[in-house]
């Protein structure tokens, strides 16, 4: 006898099939897909809008942007496309692969190993794609 199913994943179950009924190519959506639709920003953007162009003495964008993916790998690592879209940016300011990394591992004190490893897929992943689109 399998488990009786908690309210949620009932309503979660519900919810689904609805959508699959107002739209059958909803079972097959994809969030990644609207991430492609972002352009990235030019470099000298977001220097503009996020980085020296607020302050001339403040943070550049390129640091903006770490800090950026530190808070986002605080809160869990949950939210996957603001996050994937941070590290693609954060790439296009000129960040390093290493960078990136030592600012996800260095959360991991504070946001624990789960959060830490969720960020590190999820950069990794984003890293692999940037590279495909480089060849």
């Amino acid at each position: 006898m399998s488990d009786p199913k908690t309210p949620f994943e009932l309503m979660m179950e519900q919810a689904q099939e609805m959508a699959k009924a107002f739209n059958p190519a909803l079972s097959s959506f994809d969030p990644k897909g609207f991430e492609k639709m972002w352009p990235t920003m030019p470099k000298d953007a977001m220097e503009m809008w996020f980085g020296k162009g607020i302050s001339k003495e403040g943070l550049d964008a390129k640091t903006r942007l770490l800090l950026t993916l530190a808070g986002l790998t605080m809160q869990g690592a949950q939210a996957e496309t603001p996050f994937r879209m941070t590290v693609r940016h954060a790439l296009e300011a000129g960040a390093t692969k290493e960078e990136i990394a030592e600012t996800i591992a260095q959360m991991s004190m504070f946001a624990g190993i789960p959060a830490m490893t969720r960020a590190m897929d999820m950069a990794k992943s984003v890293m692999e794609d940037k590279k495909d689109d480089e060849t």
